[in-house]
């Protein structure tokens, strides 16, 4: 039976895509009177409110920045309640919104900033994430074409679009719009890793390498960079190297460390130090006890140690918490034919089957074979 895993599959948590969220700062007054020089008391108050309202959005700012939303919210509400045309306020409460994924009411703000000032090139951006986090491809890239149109320089722009064209498969126009947004801004890090990212799904390894390295000699701590280029390193057999780099990447970053430990993990299985993956793994389990890949991954490390019964535990913890995991049902399915638990072999095999694993003929036709030659009937 086949045990070779599936890493392409297993590595799901290795590349990550950044999208740029815009917060713009609020505009701050710069001319100020010694005294009031008008006897129009609607005028004063109306500069009093917007003056308020700036120090209120610039204040929701900072409290956004360290993810403090309950407070963030108050202040922009506040902004808008003083000047309720105050479109700054009403894209960064958009920003905090989608940062939350209260996606919606992103989409409102981002509407309302828009209708306001339709020449308001972040907010067409910032709409343009809320769609791609959707899964609404095309609304997006219609919104990073309008912020393109209205600022032909607008890298970011480019840089997202790029990301949208990516994910759709289009990686010839992912890669044209990654090269612009590096040529308005040659030291963009993101746009680097993420053309990385294609060229690595073209399977051009040496493109991607590249990029990686480009975008960690630009952002020395860019752990994404470190983890991606970890990952090639891996899959090129630098089993060395790349462990280097995860490890750079969890001491950078402790956001993501769960992913860097898998991917750690990953690294020493291949290498053969399976206690060593087994550790890894465990952490990752440690740190978030949902975490499906890293069980089936541990998985398949017990099952290479030959010790089934734990290989098949962690299978079936994998398929508890997502009984859709194709790639779960087909290796406990190999770890009960180890064990010769033909029955429950063949369940597994259809189960991977029909939830659109390839099952090769000849697997299947072997097993038929051994339920035959033991006389007992196949499992409907």
């Amino acid at each position: 039976m086949r045990t070779k895993p599936y890493f392409q599959i297993m590595w799901v948590s290795l590349f990550a895509v950044t999208l740029v969220l815009l917060s713009v700062g609020c505009e701050e007054e710069t001319t100020r009177n010694n005294g009031i020089e008008t006897n129009i008391q609607d005028d004063f108050i109306r500069a009093t409110n917007i003056r308020d309202a700036e120090i209120s959005c610039w204040l929701g700012n900072e409290h956004n920045k360290k993810g403090e939303f309950i407070k963030a919210f108050l202040y922009y509400h506040k902004a808008i309640e003083l000047n309720p045309k105050y479109v700054i306020a009403y894209n960064n409460r958009g920003n905090a919104y989608n940062q939350k994924g209260e996606f919606d009411k992103a989409l409102s703000d981002f509407n309302k900033a828009i209708e306001l000032n339709p020449k308001y090139v972040d907010a067409y951006n910032n709409r343009g994430i809320v769609y791609y986090r959707k899964g609404e491809y095309d609304k997006a890239i219609t919104d990073y074409d309008e912020a393109i149109e209205l600022n032909p320089k607008y890298a970011k722009a480019y840089h997202n679009r790029g990301s949208v064209y990516s994910d759709k498969g289009e990686y010839d126009k992912a890669i044209s719009d990654y090269d612009k947004a590096i040529e308005l801004n040659p030291k963009y890090v993101n746009a680097y890793n993420n053309r990385g990212l294609v060229y690595l799904k073209r399977r051009d390894i040496d493109k991607a390498l590249s990029d990686f390295n480009k975008a960690i000699e630009l952002n020395p701590k860019h752990a994404n960079g470190y983890n991606n280029r970890g990952g090639i390193y891996a899959q090129k057999g630098e089993f060395d190297k790349a462990i280097s780099d995860f490890n750079k990447a969890i001491e950078l970053n402790p956001k993501y460390v769960i992913d860097y430990y898998n991917n750690k993990g990953i690294t020493y299985k291949l290498k053969g130090e399976f206690d060593k993956a087994i550790s890894n793994f465990n952490k990752a389990i440690e740190l978030n006890p949902k975490f499906v890949i890293a069980y089936n991954n541990r998985g398949i490390t017990y099952k290479l140690k030959g010790e089934y019964d734990k290989a098949i535990s962690d299978y079936s913890k994998a398929i508890e918490l997502n009984p859709k995991y194709a790639e779960a049902y087909y290796e406990r399915m190999s770890a009960y034919y180890k064990l010769t638990d033909y029955h429950k072999a063949w369940d597994d095999m259809i189960k991977a089957e029909k939830l659109g694993f390839p099952v090769s003929r000849e697997e299947k036709q072997k097993l038929q074979d051994i339920l035959l030659r033991e006389n007992t009937k196949e499992p409907k």
